[in-house]
């Protein structure tokens, strides 16, 4: 089994900057892609931000510019840099990995807990 863990949500000030960190573990063969999602209240979940197993990036249009994604391979961990934060980017953060635990299993989605973000004065 695959385990997801968030981490680096909180409260921050209208401008400010928060690093999230997600990182994959358990039974891994390999891992493709891997993601950030949102939900706000009353709202859907909406795709943040993903990167490729080849680094290829994926950005909502609400966050281009601000927002960056990254990925370390080797410790199976992906980030989220997100800078000038809005009262609008306040929502439960959570990470996405897609990934098979064995060679001889289908790929699989994986979601951490998620991590509270609040950006507010």
């Amino acid at each position: 089994q695959v385990q997801v863990v968030e981490s680096g949500g909180g409260l921050v000030q209208p401008g400010g900057s928060l690093r999230l960190s997600c990182a994959a573990s358990g039974s891994i063969f390999s891992i493709y892609a891997m993601g950030w999602y949102r939900q706000a209240p009353g709202k859907q979940r909406e795709l943040v931000a993903a990167i490729t197993s080849g680094r290829r990036t994926n950005y909502a249009d609400a966050v281009k510019g601000r927002f960056t994604i990254s990925r370390d391979n080797a410790k199976n961990t992906v980030y989220l840099q997100m800078n000038s934060l809005k009262p609008e980017d306040t929502a439960v953060y959570y990470c996405d990995v897609e990934a098979r635990p064995t060679s001889w299993s289908r790929q699989h989605d994986y979601w951490g807990q998620g991590t509270q973000v609040t950006v507010s004065s």
